[in-house]
């Protein structure tokens, strides 16, 4: 059963749960016609194929998040990302980034399986789901609501740790372009992460690549997409040629966080073979 209130999302999850198994898709870049491309890439085969592998190598998780660009601009690729998620059996929790269009993303996923935002409360942890877009803006920004919003969450949560979700990444990639396209304020975030003890990590996507740091105790995870990635450490925009990828969690009931990111090799459609990294 789901429980809908303005800001907050409920699922009735059995509390008891040792671990809580997640699996993180992020950017995607759906379009209205399953065979758009974006940079050479026909974004949902190229998701499907992600969805196939992590089925045979990874299912079933207790659910599955979406962090951003679901769509390229395209309202009419929420169907498209429907039909690649609706029939699985699992709840998503999604959140946008600046290529998704809001309005319609709050209609087209307005039923289950899926949550737009809030928090969800899952065995001994509690995800956070935070809008970090900026209407016309590549770049994001956390407003005062949304951070007074996490920072009830947080509070109200304080007996389970805590997973943080936001779309744009809160710390520099060392790569000139991709950093002006950040999250603007990444200290208020900062800020109000740090008046909390629970808070165990935080996951983004946007960066389209591989990334992992620690900041005192709390663990910054970035994901690649499900197309195409970005080259890492790049002065200029410039893309890279490794494979789609998508990341599994596991959130023990200690606290601890285990996780890896899974690359998916060009056969991964027909059997569950991949290079992977541990994170």
């Amino acid at each position: 059963m789901i429980e809908f209130t303005r800001r907050r999302v409920r699922l009735c999850y059995d509390p008891r749960m040792s671990v809580v198994r997640i699996v993180q898709f992020t950017d995607p870049h759906l379009y209205g016609d399953e065979a758009g491309k974006l940079r050479g890439v026909a974004t949902y085969p190229a998701l499907v194929a992600a969805i196939a592998h992590a089925r045979a190598r990874d299912w079933p998780p207790n659910a599955i998040l979406a962090t951003g660009d679901l769509v390229q601009d395209d309202p009419s690729g929420y169907a498209t990302f429907r039909r690649a998620f609706g029939g699985l059996g699992v709840p998503v929790h999604c959140l946008p980034g600046n290529h998704d269009i809001p309005a319609a993303m709050r209609r087209e996923l307005a039923s289950a399986p899926f949550t737009i935002g809030g928090f969800v409360d899952i065995g001994a942890w509690r995800i956070v789901l935070l809008d970090s877009t900026v209407e016309g803006s590549a770049g994001g920004r956390l407003s005062d609501s949304t951070l007074a919003e996490l920072d009830a969450a947080l509070a109200s949560g304080r007996e389970r740790h805590a997973l943080v979700c936001l779309h744009h990444h809160p710390v520099a990639m060392s790569s000139r372009w991709l950093d002006r396209v950040g999250l603007a304020n990444p200290d208020a975030l900062f800020s109000v992460l740090d008046a909390h003890r629970n808070v165990r990590a935080v996951l983004f996507g946007h960066v389209h690549q591989s990334f992992e740091t620690l900041r005192g105790r709390v663990r910054l995870l970035a994901t690649p997409s499900t197309c195409k990635q970005f080259l890492p450490r790049a002065e200029d925009f410039a893309v890279d040629e490794r494979p789609p990828a998508y990341r599994t969690l596991e959130l023990h009931s200690d606290g601890t966080l285990q996780s890896e990111v899974v690359w998916v090799d060009s056969c991964a459609a027909r059997s569950p073979r991949s290079a992977c990294s541990a994170a």
